[in-house]
């Protein structure tokens, strides 16, 4: 980091470190990107130094490298469509951001995943069934008993704050985690929110039971080999994604955001089931994937006759999730298929940004593509919303993090 006085710094420079008023508050997050806008406002407080994140030039040769490696993410994505163009000069600059801090493009060895002969799938290619994986998970798993307290309290319309909190309050870690999510930039409510009580009130009683049911369900999946994924790349994905999907559901009138928050981090979770019960075909689909240019999820299709989605329709309803998170999890790559259009396109795109994000992170695999259809549903002008969300989830996406982990 280097500290600079304001006539010092240009446009696009990102902030090392958060950016406070003299009365403590927040104005701007560590990772926000400097715009003009930033800096009309830091010269009308009379800031006269900030934190910057040094960064080197890239040279040309530099900038064809990235070029020619975010390319390859785009490889299955419509290349006329206005959102993938406008995504793929997004994720030029993050990659080009992270590389001009240091960050190496990985080379085609590190793009491979970790030999896992020794590991065995429990079902061998046409034995299991999607239907029969889960029962055969869920037979054998027990839910976290916090879940189903919370799941009663979210059924049951006369549910008091009061009793929220007490439920949420019994399960000191999943309280906690709450608090940190609710007093992030996520909300940006101006005052600490000190008690589960208060937040429920400020939040809502359906919104905070909704938060606290995803929250939990993460803790069932413990025991996925590391030497199979590694679950921190897992969950960073997730939480990108219901980043974006809380970014773009607030820009739905009709659309409860925290429901699209809980329906990102979880977009994935059928991909876990796979991860512990065919932890060799899940990773024949991942080097398949990586080698062919094609998508995951088309990976998963070819090399095992379903993909993730499959296996979370049948794992929801054994946890009797609710029936619109639902529809989000199990309809985010076949969003026009879903009952509400709407809220699965939603997490659709979501997913989409949170790869494009993830290039800079090291991500392995292409995106998926967005689907017109549901790109058009969400009535969003491609360039300045895309803009927008990638700035405000660099604003949040460390706080939010850290919340989790």
């Amino acid at each position: 980091m280097a500290v600079k006085r304001l006539d010092e710094i240009a446009l696009g420079m990102v902030l090392a470190s958060d950016l406070k008023a003299e009365d403590g508050r927040l104005l701007f997050a560590a990772g926000t990107t400097l715009e003009e806008r930033h800096l009309t406002l830091l010269e009308r407080i009379g800031c006269t130094e900030i934190d910057v994140e040094e960064t080197a030039a890239l040279t040309p040769e530099d900038q064809r490298e990235v070029e020619e490696y975010v390319r390859e993410f785009f490889l299955y994505a419509n290349p006329d469509l206005a959102p993938v163009v406008a995504l793929f000069h997004q994720t030029l600059e993050e990659t080009g951001m992270a590389v001009a801090k240091g960050w190496e493009l990985p080379d085609a060895d590190t793009r491979r995943a970790t030999n896992v002969e020794h590991m065995e799938d429990l079902f061998l290619r046409g034995m299991g069934s999607p239907e029969t994986i889960v029962k055969h998970e869920t037979e054998l798993s027990s839910f976290p008993d916090i879940y189903f307290r919370i799941k009663e309290v979210l059924d049951d319309d006369s549910a008091s704050a009061d009793k929220i909190a007490k439920v949420v309050s019994t399960d000191m870690s999943l309280a906690a985690k709450l608090l940190k999510l609710v007093n992030s930039p996520l909300y940006g409510f101006s005052q600490t929110i000190d008690s589960v009580s208060r937040a429920v009130t400020l939040v809502g009683a359906k919104e905070l039971s909704t938060l606290a049911l995803g929250i939990s369900a993460i803790n069932y999946f413990k025991d996925i080999p590391p030497e199979l994924v590694d679950m921190k790349s897992f969950w960073r994905h997730s939480i990108t994604c219901g980043i974006f999907a809380k970014i773009i559901g607030d820009s739905q009138p009709s659309v409860a955001s925290e429901r699209c928050f809980i329906a990102g981090l979880l977009h994935d979770v059928g991909r876990l089931i796979l991860f512990k019960k065919l932890p060799y075909a899940a990773t024949e689909a991942m080097l398949f994937a990586r080698e062919n240019a094609i998508p995951l999820v088309e990976a998963e299709r070819s090399v095992m006759d379903f993909c993730h989605t499959d296996i979370s329709r049948p794992l929801l309803t054994a946890w009797k999730f609710p029936q619109k998170l639902s529809d989000m999890i199990n309809h985010h790559h076949t969003p026009m298929e879903a009952e509400d259009q709407l809220e699965a396109a939603i997490v659709h795109v979501a997913d989409n940004l949170a790869n494009a994000a993830d290039v800079a992170e090291g991500n392995m695999y292409v995106l998926p593509g967005i689907d017109k259809e549901a790109w058009d549903i969400l009535g969003l002008d491609a360039e300045p919303f895309i803009e927008e969300a990638f700035t405000q989830y660099r604003q949040q996406i460390a706080i939010i993090l850290g919340a989790f982990f």
